[in-house]
């Protein structure tokens, strides 16, 4: 079934459909990673997005029950030069097509990812439209009419519901509760503005009980809970658009240690008093460097995000800089002179990897047992 890709410029692309048919709307952005495309489609960040991938043979080891960042992809839509019709591992369940079509997951193939990755790179991210059933004059109207993603409160549309417990790491499932708890050293409450699962796997296997709650919970009713830290997870939009959590975070600030990744990074910047703005392009892909100002170090990290924070009089508000991104010198990560936070934009928790920064979550640890010690 023939499918067509425009971009909000007219910019038109013709392919094949994959996944269910039909026809869908969201800001186009673009990948570079090689492997990991089950995390990124089930990254709960790309709510509100097309990915585009840009390696050109995506799908070659399937997919699985277990490669997963939450319950279910997340992403608007997919856009890929070649769908593998033979993958091939020992831990595939399902082709990639089968799982696109079982979410019901609105994609293409056939498309030059090369040639709209570099107008994206010119241009800019812009809103686009992938449809199996309107003509190219139907859907250029429909993409104009569609939302931008400044604006969407998508935090609260992947936040969860309730309060919950994660009890166990990959490699505990089928073990007993208590097996589990004998690792337990201190207590993390997560708030979920769209968390990855290999989040509180990573503080788990550092002997974290882990609580996750709702985006809108309040400081008072997060500490209540009496946690040794707290994280502010990754998750989707623009920073500005869930100002509950910005206010949350600033009443955190100097009650209990905080741990920012990507999103949760812009937020504890803005609750500091600090500026975020809109990337031309944003980072996309797993394979960004990192410097690290404090450690003196590089790092190569897995990233995804199209917000930053502005690098304006951040020493007047106690603000110094902990990492820089090697390619652009944007802000990576910052630390604070009053209050005990780590806060960074990549992700230490990666899945598949890279894993040069996880030891953040063990620089987490020391902060929180300083603090409690």
């Amino acid at each position: 079934m023939k499918a067509i890709l425009v971009i909000e410029d007219g910019t038109t692309h013709e392919g094949a459909s994959i996944g269910k048919p039909g026809t869908t709307f969201g800001e186009l952005v673009f990948n570079t990673s090689m492997t990991g495309y089950q995390e990124i489609f089930t990254d709960p960040s790309y709510a509100g997005q097309v990915v585009m991938l840009t390696y050109p043979l995506i799908g070659n080891y399937g997919a699985n029950e277990v490669d997963q960042e939450s319950f279910k992809p997340h992403i608007r839509g997919i856009v890929v030069r070649e769908l593998c019709a033979a993958p091939n591992s020992w831990r595939q369940k399902f082709s990639l097509g089968e799982f696109l079509s079982r979410h019901e997951v609105i994609g293409m193939a056939g498309v030059d990812t090369r040639a709209v990755t570099r107008h994206i790179r010119y241009f800019g991210t812009m809103r686009c439209g992938v449809s199996t059933e309107l003509s190219r004059r139907e859907l250029r109207e429909a993409v104009l009419g569609s939302p931008d993603i400044s604006g969407q409160d998508l935090v609260g549309a992947v936040t969860t519901s309730a309060p919950y417990r994660f009890l166990y790491a990959v490699e505990d499932e089928g073990a007993g509760l208590d097996r589990v708890a004998k690792r337990w050293k201190r207590r993390v409450v997560i708030v979920d503005t769209g968390v990855k699962y290999n989040i509180p796997r990573s503080l788990i296997r550092r002997g974290c009980a882990v609580e996750v709650v709702p985006a809108k919970t309040g400081a008072e009713e997060v500490l209540a809970r009496k946690p040794d830290g707290v994280v502010l997870a990754n998750g989707p939009g623009d920073p500005k658009d869930a100002p509950y959590v910005i206010a949350a975070a600033r009443d955190l600030l100097g009650k209990v240690p905080v741990m920012g990744i990507c999103l949760g990074h812009q937020i504890l910047a803005l609750a500091l008093g600090a500026d975020t703005y809109k990337m031309k392009f944003g980072h996309r892909g797993a394979n960004q460097p990192v410097r690290d100002v404090v450690r003196d170090r590089v790092v190569v990290t897995s990233q995804n995000h199209g917000y930053a924070v502005r690098d304006e009089n951040l020493a007047k508000k106690g603000i110094r800089v902990s990492h820089v991104n090697v390619n652009d010198g944007t802000i990576e990560g910052i630390e604070h002179d009053g209050y005990p936070i780590i806060s960074v934009q990549f992700h230490p928790e990666a899945s598949p990897g890279p894993a040069d920064s996880k030891y953040l979550f063990d620089e987490f640890m020391k902060l929180i047992d300083e603090w409690s010690g």
